[in-house]
């Protein structure tokens, strides 16, 4: 299931890239496949939660969801998120991606997302905040 759940995904982004749009069929197949997950990463794109963060002069790209409990740092190409669901159902195989990571690649196929400009001195404060709130969560 998971694997079909990505498969899905991957052909509905392609023609959401190309289309630049997601059609009324697509955002069928979106809802049928991802249920609540969809929903909820649908939410984000339409509010405007995902966030591209590209540091200068580097070039280096950090992407961040506005959750329900926080921001979350996101590693699209690696399919890591820092949220409870993905700890709990993603890794446990339960499901192939939390929500945020959902809205993150919808978001980016839309070309729908914030983006914000750092220089490259604020990485490691910006990374050190995220993942001290991924730590304050766990205790």
């Amino acid at each position: 299931m998971v694997t079909e759940e990505r498969l899905i995904l991957e052909r509905v982004l392609d023609e959401v890239r190309s289309e630049r749009q997601l059609s009324r069929t697509n955002w069928e197949r979106l809802k049928g496949t991802f249920g609540d997950r969809f929903d909820k990463a649908w939410r984000l794109v339409q509010e405007r939660r995902v966030k591209r963060y590209a540091f200068r002069p580097s070039g280096r790209v950090t992407w961040v969801v506005v959750g329900q409990g926080g921001e979350y740092q996101i590693y699209p190409n690696a399919g890591y998120c820092g949220c409870d669901d993905f700890y709990f159902r993603v890794v446990d195989g339960e499901a192939g991606l939390c929500y945020h990571l959902l809205g993150q690649k919808i978001a980016e196929a839309l070309d729908s997302y914030d983006r914000v400009d750092e220089e490259d001195e604020a990485y490691r404060l910006l990374t050190g905040e995220w993942r001290a709130q991924i730590r304050a969560e766990e205790d």
